[in-house]
């Protein structure tokens, strides 16, 4: 819907309730898919023989693709109509995971996450300044009960996830299927339904007086730098914590489980605190306890201390997102959707680009540590030595599969084996093996190799991811200064004042 026909709208024809409600069904297909792509992350590193880095990249994708549609899609709402971005997210949800359930590599796992990630910033382009506009006088208030539904679908898909995998369904295939089911929800709700003109159309705010009105104040800008970091600390080890958990022996997803239902319940309740700490007090809040957090989740080598440390950041991270994008839509209004599209753009990009291959890098490079050689090596031998008399005895294509792996392990091994230390590349020849037995099904020796190699790669794997979430916790430090700053100046001005668009 354009800015010119948007008025021959009759606000009577409008539902404003079932457009929120729909809206926050789609935030669940959205949230649904991080649950998905963070309980299947390890599975995919070992079905299709992936580095860290590379299930880093397939995971960024998941949140960078994201940055892609909302910054491209969310200044144009007004022109394209909300209704036609929500029909967009509904294909991408559809088409992204079907996409993935069909991959043969790593490259259509990576495009199928990134149609899924297009999904998602397009729902985001869309709903959030629709929230704004059914909502002028409690944005923060409703940003933090919409954006429920981010951590709340995180709730649901967790725990399908977890319930499939304590039945034995684990093919990741099923999984993704998960995400299929709001999309089809949110596409009936938001079926032959008319949607509102936004509030800065409304009140005759030019599109160029928007771009003006977000790139020109100062105060925009550091919340868009800050956006990037509250971002990072949130969605990054949230994409992680699953797989980095579980291969320390813990139940990875129910963790993030936990996390998810946390936030959920502290946004919903978000009106009392914004009351008493104001927004940007509770962004100082939020950023000491996300670095606190963080930094106490990376020593958990325990359920219990997994559970204490991510509930500390759960309180910390909670409040990020929803309560910067209410904050620049209260004090930036002219902004419109384009200041809310840069916002949860830089979010993503920063999360996604930056954030989870760089914990991935971070991983692989401390992982090494705790690879024990000399276990490694005898594993490996181990490997040779079972796998190639399956291999001789198995058909095409399982032969290949299976003879790749002992070409892999025998290449390491005689390295090794020239007095080396380890050489790059041992853990994804471990993780190449446990792919392998895929293609030996029945076979109780080539089980036993698989729970040798989980033996040694899992605690190495547990330890870098740890280690990856500790070199990030530091960067709270900055944003505590940065809203800290904020805070006290608006406690010198009278305290935190909205701005009205008509200001």
């Amino acid at each position: 819907m354009s800015e010119s026909t948007a008025a021959h709208v009759e606000p009577g024809n409008i539902h404003s309730g079932r457009l929120f409600v729909g809206s926050c069904i789609a935030l669940i297909s959205t949230s649904v898919a991080f649950a998905v792509i963070g309980d299947i992350m390890g599975t995919l590193k070992t079905t299709f023989v992936l580095t860290n880095a590379q299930v880093g990249e397939i995971g960024g994708a998941a949140l960078w693709g994201f940055t892609l549609s909302i910054i491209a899609l969310g200044p144009l709402c007004d022109a394209l109509g909300m209704r036609n971005l929500l029909r967009f997210a509904w294909v991408c949800h559809l088409a992204g995971p079907l996409l993935m359930m069909a991959a043969t590599g790593f490259w259509t796992l990576f495009a199928g996450a990134l149609i899924l990630a297009l999904g998602n910033g397009t729902v985001e382009a869309a709903c959030n300044p629709l929230v704004a506009t059914v909502y002028p006088d409690r944005k923060t208030q409703m940003f933090n009960r919409f954006h429920v539904w981010f951590p709340g679908g995180i709730v649901i898909g967790g725990l399908l996830c977890f319930a499939f995998g304590q039945l034995g369904l684990g093919s990741y295939k099923l999984r993704l299927a998960l995400i299929l089911i709001p999309t089809v929800t949110y596409g009936i709700l938001f079926m032959g339904q008319k949607f509102p003109i936004t509030e800065r159309v409304r009140s005759g705010v030019s599109f160029g007086g928007m771009v003006r009105a977000t790139l020109g104040r100062p105060l925009f800008l550091i919340l868009f730098l800050c956006m990037g970091i509250t971002a990072s600390l949130e969605l990054g080890p949230n994409r992680w914590i699953p797989a980095i958990l579980q291969a320390g022996g813990m139940h990875g997803i129910l963790v993030l489980v936990w996390i998810s239902g946390l936030m959920a319940v502290l946004r919903f309740f978000a009106g009392p605190m914004v009351h008493r700490l104001s927004p940007t007090g509770m962004l100082v809040s939020s950023a000491v306890l996300s670095g606190l957090g963080l930094f106490w989740l990376s020593f958990a080598e325990t359920m219990a201390m997994a559970l204490v440390s991510a509930t500390v950041f759960a309180f910390g991270v909670c409040y990020f997102w929803p309560t910067m994008l209410g904050v620049v839509s209260e004090r930036v209004p002219k902004g419109g959707a384009l200041a809310l599209a840069l916002m949860g753009g830089m979010g993503m990009l920063a999360s996604g680009m930056i954030a989870s291959p760089w914990l991935g890098r971070i991983a692989d490079l401390n992982l090494p540590a705790r690879l024990d050689g000399a276990k490694s090596v005898a594993v490996l031998q181990r490997v040779v030595e079972v796998y190639t008399p399956l291999a001789a005895a198995a058909r095409e294509p399982f032969k290949k599969e299976i003879q790749a792996a002992v070409d892999d392990a025998a290449g390491i091994l005689a390295k090794a084996g020239a007095g080396q230390a380890l050489p790059d590349g041992t853990a994804n020849t471990l993780r190449h093996a446990v792919a392998a037995s895929a293609s030996a099904p029945g076979s109780k020796e080539a089980g036993d190799v698989v729970a040798q190699v989980k033996a040694v790669l899992d605690p190495a794997d547990n330890y870098g991811g740890r280690m990856a979430f500790r070199r990030l916790a530091p960067l709270a430090a900055v944003i505590v200064l940065v809203f800290g700053t904020l805070y006290i100046s608006d406690r010198r001005r009278g305290g935190y004042k909205v701005v009205h668009i008509a200001d």
